[in-house]
């Protein structure tokens, strides 16, 4: 797939996975300033309609946040459900330490576990989660099919995947002022706050390279889950998905 060729330095001979561990460490101490300048804020409509799916769904046992960088969506799957335990995965030590201080100031760390993992090697068994969640965070696989099926795996059977990822908008209106921002502005912006050159130019790579609406959903059914669905959201700038693992027969 062309998303898993698109990497954040350009580096042949480390795989992708390498790079986005190390560009995250990078770029933590920016990110969630970086969140919500470039969204200017909308990254938190679109995870309330994500929430939303979620909350319809209703789904028990563990759930699991893969991605889960500092933690954004593990606190706020923790406010729909009070008794849900959450756990977040990332590659990125650096995301996961801003992501435990946000935790304890929530006073959530009896509930929410944040840990390093690899979501193509996920420890944990088969049908033990829910509920599986992946914010902006599938684009940077290393093997998109491979983590698919790896959160399909840890799904029982009757849970639900909850993926939001960035998306190009196809609107002939829309898409010069995305194209100007994105690739120019902030990639600018990036340089300037996050001081690594090459991360936020790699952000609209990723976006535009990633598989997108019925393409994505395509990739969801040969993963294992049914009733894959897509929601475009604030003009085909971000898109909602949901799956769900087949019940037992």
């Amino acid at each position: 797939m062309d998303c898993e060729k698109i990497t954040p330095y350009g580096d042949n001979d480390r795989p992708k996975s390498e790079q986005v561990e190390a560009m995250f460490d990078n770029i933590a101490p920016a990110y969630d300033f970086m969140n919500r300048a470039m969204s200017f804020g909308l990254h938190r409509l679109w995870l309330r309609r994500g929430l939303s799916a979620v909350r319809k769904s209703n789904p028990g046992g563990e759930w699991l946040d893969v991605a889960t960088g500092t933690a954004d969506v593990a606190i706020s799957l923790a406010g729909i459900s009070p008794q849900a335990h959450i756990t977040g995965i990332d590659l990125s030590e650096g995301m996961l330490e801003r992501g435990r201080e946000k935790v304890a100031r929530a006073g959530l760390s009896g509930r929410i576990t944040l840990q390093r993992a690899d979501c193509l090697e996920l420890p944990f068994a088969d049908g033990s989660m829910g509920l599986v969640t992946v914010a902006y965070g599938v684009r940077n696989f290393q093997d998109l099919a491979a983590g698919l099926r790896e959160m399909a795996r840890v799904l029982r059977p009757g849970g639900m995947l909850m993926v939001i990822e960035l998306s190009t908008p196809t609107s002939p209106l829309i898409r010069p002022l995305y194209n100007l921002y994105t690739r120019h502005i902030i990639p600018l912006m990036g340089r300037i706050v996050s001081k690594d050159v090459r991360a936020y130019s790699y952000l609209p790579e990723s976006i535009a390279a990633v598989p997108q609406g019925s393409d994505m959903t395509e990739l969801l059914r040969q993963s294992g889950l049914t009733d894959a669905r897509f929601r475009a959201m604030t003009f085909g700038t971000c898109t909602l998905y949901t799956a769900y693992k087949p019940k037992q027969q």
